[in-house]
This record gives C-alpha cells, sequence and structure tokens, in this order.
C-alpha cells in the first residue's frame, strides 16, 4: 500500500500529456477547402471538373494513340488468320456474283493470285494426306452439322 499511496499524492505533481496538434488538420487553409468541398458536393458541382469539350478531345487523343500503337505492333497470328478468312469471304462473294468484274486493280489482282495459290496449297496437302485422316475429317465435320 505504501507504493500506491506515494504515487496517488504526487500524480498532482507529474505533468499529463496531452494530445499533439497536428498542424495540417489545425490550419486554416484546410478548413476552408473542407468546407469549401462539403459546399460543393452537396451542390453536385464538383471543383476542378473538366468541361466536356475537353474530356471528349483527350478521350479521342487517347483513342488514336492506341489506335497508332496497334498500328505499329505487328498482327498476331490469330489475327492474320482472321484477316486471310475475311479476304477469302469477300473473294468468294465477289467471285459468286452473277455480273462478272475485271480486276484491273493491282492490289485486288495480288489478292487474287494470293488466295488462288492458296487454294491450291490446300488441295495439294488434302491430295497428300492419308484416306483415314480425310475420311476422319469429313466425319468430324458431318458431327458437327448434326
Amino acid at each position: 500500500h505504501a507504493k500506491t499511496d506515494y504515487f496517488e499524492e504526487h500524480v498532482d505533481d507529474l505533468i499529463r500529456p496531452r494530445k499533439l496538434i497536428n498542424p495540417i488538420l489545425a490550419s486554416a487553409q484546410r478548413r476552408a477547402l473542407h468546407q469549401e468541398l462539403l459546399f460543393c458536393w452537396r451542390r453536385g458541382a464538383l471543383p476542378r471538373r473538366k468541361p466536356e469539350l475537353q474530356r471528349v478531345m483527350e478521350h479521342r487523343k487517347r483513342e488514336q494513340l492506341r489506335k497508332r500503337d496497334q498500328a505499329l505492333r505487328p498482327p498476331s497470328d490469330l489475327q492474320v488468320k482472321l484477316h486471310r478468312r475475311q479476304q477469302r469471304i469477300q473473294f468468294v462473294s465477289v467471285s459468286n456474283r452473277k455480273r462478272p468484274r475485271k480486276h484491273n486493280d493491282p492490289t485486288v489482282m495480288l489478292l487474287v493470285f494470293q488466295l488462288e495459290m492458296e487454294e491450291k496449297r490446300r488441295t495439294e496437302r488434302q491430295k497428300n494426306l492419308p484416306e483415314f485422316v480425310r475420311v476422319r475429317q469429313t466425319l468430324k465435320h458431318i458431327q458437327k452439322v448434326k
């Protein structure tokens, strides 16, 4: 008991710790800014909000940069195959039309040549395949259709 009595008697003589004041939270500028933000938030108008035109222009610029970066990157194997398939479908649809069209454009002529060569390679590969593989491929195709 002697220690506790001594401690209780001299408690008033001790300096009691106080919580330190945060200078950031106590500053008048911060309180004014916080009050303004609350006021604007209640009104529905947030400060530093960009005008719609500026946001649209920035979005457009970002999209252009993304497309340019994508164009500079080499296409993936899947993209190349999809592009070839699309060209083949377009060529077949053009060639199946009733009225004949002349292909005077060099890019179209090159495309036609490439497609014809690809078709020849495909038929050659089919000829070189063993018969059981060809039969199996047709069976797979028939099963998928059903």
